[in-house]
């Protein structure tokens, strides 16, 4: 892990991967909430975790460099929430050929996986899941469509991800849900925040 100032008030630690950044994510927040580190937010990407709101951005650089990441990933700490999902994307039957199973197949193995939020992006509430094995992995469309309905469940490289408005995309959509992810009526507005374990339960 690197770390570099970013303006005055924000520190931003270059990981090496995902995994990395989960690991990082976890115990940040944990010295945020035992008082040891002041920061207004901490936000995970792919690659990266911001540190913003920093009174004192040398001082909370030495003492993150001091700490030793616990790992992360896999744990069942976060919450857990269940997404009822209608398996009836238009690319599901694609996405079932490419991995070279029947359509009930790969709806269990989706609907069978625990997935969790590793960082949001793209537009407000839109969630990276993380959690299905590399294999897996299935490439974006060539053409992206002009727009995907909010609520579709989608898959593109080694994520999941479920559109919480109407938007241009294009990942490969297995599914829908009814549930509203982001309304900007709520304190948090987004439903799924990093570290938010995920089953996309059949409905």
């Amino acid at each position: 892990m690197r770390i570099f100032p970013v303006g005055a008030h924000a520190l931003l630690l270059e990981c090496v991967d995902g995994a990395e950044v989960e690991n990082w994510r976890t115990e940040l927040w944990r010295h945020r909430e035992a008082g040891e580190l002041v920061a207004v937010d901490i936000v995970p990407a792919a690659r990266t975790v911001l540190v913003d709101g920093v009174p004192d951005p040398d001082r909370a650089a030495e003492l993150i460099l001091g700490w030793t990441p616990r790992p992360a990933a896999g744990t069942d700490d976060g919450p857990l929430m269940e997404v009822p999902t209608a398996y009836d994307g238009e690319d599901l039957t694609a996405v079932a050929e490419l991995w070279r199973v029947d359509v009930p197949t790969a709806v269990e193995r989706i609907g069978g996986t625990e997935l969790r939020v590793a960082f949001c992006g793209f537009a407000p509430g839109f969630a990276y899941l993380t959690g299905l094995p590399r294999a897996w992995a299935v490439p974006r469309l060539p053409s992206p469509r002009p727009r995907v309905p909010a609520g579709a469940v989608a898959l593109a490289g080694p994520y999941a991800g479920i559109y919480p408005t109407a938007s241009p995309g294009g990942w490969r959509l297995v599914g829908r849900t009814e549930l509203t992810l982001f309304d900007v009526r709520r304190d948090p507005p987004a439903r799924l925040v990093p570290g938010t374990r995920v089953r996309l339960v059949p409905a």
